[in-house]
């Protein structure tokens, strides 16, 4: 026959062990659902900052403080690009800094690429580029008279 003493350790560390192993459970159990939380919130953070990412984009490519807010799109310029349409429109760069509201070195410093026109120059630029030879001879006679 087992020692009592013997039986009832035995008996002791069954419970233990069968309350050690529903505990364990609860833990695992909490611990999985921690996991799936975080995993969940990581994936929503990348997401967020994906979207945060394309707004400052967005906004660096928007229209800045001081540009002319009524435009749909921003204007590009290009040296070589005044220079053809001044060509284009048969004009020298007196009469071009004249629509232009700039002196004719401007348009000389433009048309180079030591300068860039401001802003303000670029939606007068962008105004000009729609015109014909003709409606920019009228606007030329318009300032002239």
């Amino acid at each position: 026959m087992p020692n009592i003493a013997s039986a009832l350790k035995e008996e002791i560390i069954r419970l233990a062990r069968k309350e050690l192993r529903s505990e364990t459970e609860r833990l695992k159990k909490a611990s999985s659902q921690y996991r799936s939380d975080i995993a969940a919130l990581k994936r929503r953070v990348e997401a967020l900052e994906r979207q945060v990412s394309h707004f400052e984009k967005k906004a660096k490519s928007g229209p800045q403080p001081g540009e002319v807010s009524g435009e749909a799109a921003p204007v590009r310029f290009s040296a070589k690009g005044l220079a053809s349409h001044r060509q284009r429109l048969g004009l020298a760069a007196a009469e071009m800094g004249l629509l232009l509201d700039v002196s004719a070195q401007t348009i000389y410093n433009w048309e180079t690429g030591k300068s860039r026109p401001r802003q303000q120059q670029l939606a007068a630029i962008a105004a000009l580029r729609g015109l014909g030879k003709r409606q920019v001879k009228a606007r030329l006679a318009e300032l002239a008279g």
